[in-house]
């Protein structure tokens, strides 16, 4: 069975846009979480988000595209566009049907959607755009990165929330394993919009703290919810094979095995769903658990969800058996889009050797079975990864990645 290596990578993250900004904020301990800038937030409990700054590329978009798509699909564009420079494809000098796309979201465009039905109920149905027939669509990703860049090979969405995006490179894996040349997958995510926040106050696993310091404590016992954010990561995924003859510039690391399972009762002792994904993964990978030298976990952000986290890295490592890393304390759950970029950091951790750290806690405030990468990064060699990632309604995915 052949290798699958990543050769590309794009990031469009709240603390950095690009894959190299973007670990130089995620190493520097810097945070993109900061009081929401796109609506009036008086009458909404979430105050927070991490969302994604404008960016000097948007003023050059094109303008045939600006009516039909929202922003995050625009986002999803720019991190596919980055992943294919940095692995230096040019898709034109390909044959279409060799390409594809698998890039996961929960909801397309769902600040689009919102906008229109604010036309339908506001001025009537003639106000309502032609567009609005995909762009709100959790499709749309894939579909206008295929269609810009002519890849009319194998594609396809997976909607399972924030699994989703570790489930797309899964798919993506095995479409390059069956003999397609290259695979632009990932995830890009968000409901920051009056709509979305909404949806996500109704949960109750969202904190509505107004001290961005504060927002998203992960493994913590003063922790009172998760951070939203936006955003996410698109990797380009190649058989090394492949990658090597055409003189690849890079090759972060192989995604040497894949895992998911369904777990109805997430936030139950023991973390059944995620131990599942894990082995299975670990199995895929022919590794074992004493090969993982670092787990970039889901980190929820809610007591009960990190307690059977903590619970199932217990099982497959024993109390504090391996470093645990939790980068999405700095940019908020991105829900399809954080898998992807958890992947993303742990390839570019395995290439400098680093590990990225959330904020000091004061002792005895993180649960102390696990071994929380906190304060400042740590040197470690990594030759074996673990990512991990769990979707609302019991979806549980983990992706093992080796070094290059």
């Amino acid at each position: 069975m052949s290798e699958v290596v990543v050769t590309g990578i794009g990031v469009a993250a709240p603390n950095g846009v690009g894959a190299e900004e973007y670990w130089k904020a995620v190493v520097a301990g810097e945070s993109g979480i900061r009081p929401i800038s796109r609506f009036d937030t008086a009458r909404y409990p979430i105050k927070l988000a991490g969302e994604v700054p404008e960016f000097d590329a948007e003023q050059d978009f094109t303008r045939r595209l600006m009516p039909q798509t929202d922003r995050l699909t625009r986002l999803a564009l720019f991190a596919a566009e980055f992943a294919l420079g940095d692995a230096e494809i040019v898709p034109e000098e390909l044959p279409s049907y060799s390409m594809g796309v698998a890039v996961s979201s929960s909801t397309g465009g769902l600040e689009f959607g919102q906008r229109e039905l604010q036309a339908l109920w506001g001025t009537g149905w003639e106000s309502v755009s032609a567009y609005m027939s995909f762009a709100w669509y959790y499709a749309v990703h894939t579909g206008q990165i295929s269609i810009r860049y002519g890849m009319q090979g194998p594609s396809g969405v997976v909607v399972s929330e924030q699994a989703g995006g570790l489930d797309a490179l899964g798919y993506a894996r095995r479409r390059v394993r069956k003999g397609t040349a290259v695979m632009t997958a990932g995830g890009l995510d968000g409901l920051i919009c009056p709509y979305g926040v909404a949806i996500q106050s109704s949960t109750g696993e969202v904190g509505t703290g107004t001290d961005p310091e504060r927002a998203y404590l992960p493994f913590h016992l003063d922790s009172a919810g998760h951070a939203i954010g936006e955003g996410g990561a698109v990797l380009v995924l190649e058989s090394r094979e492949d990658a090597e003859r055409r003189g690849a510039p890079r090759l972060y690391g192989t995604l040497a095995g894949y895992g998911a399972a369904f777990d109805p009762d997430p936030a139950g002792p023991g973390g059944g769903g995620l131990v599942r994904a894990a082995r299975q993964a670990l199995a895929d990978a022919g590794r074992s658990a004493r090969d993982v030298d670092v787990v970039f976990a889901d980190a929820a952000g809610t007591s009960a969800l990190d307690r059977a986290e903590a619970d199932a890295l217990c099982t497959l490592f024993g109390e504090r058996g391996v470093p645990v890393a939790a980068p999405k304390a700095l940019t908020g759950r991105l829900l399809s889009g954080g898998g992807p970029l958890d992947v993303a950091t742990a390839l570019l951790a395995i290439r400098d050797g680093l590990v990225p750290a959330v904020a000091a806690a004061p002792a005895g405030r993180v649960d102390p079975r696990i071994d929380l990468v906190a304060g400042a990064p740590r040197s470690l060699e990594i030759g074996t990864a673990l990512v991990l990632a769990r979707g609302r309604g019991g979806f549980a995915s983990a992706l093992v990645l080796t070094g290059p």
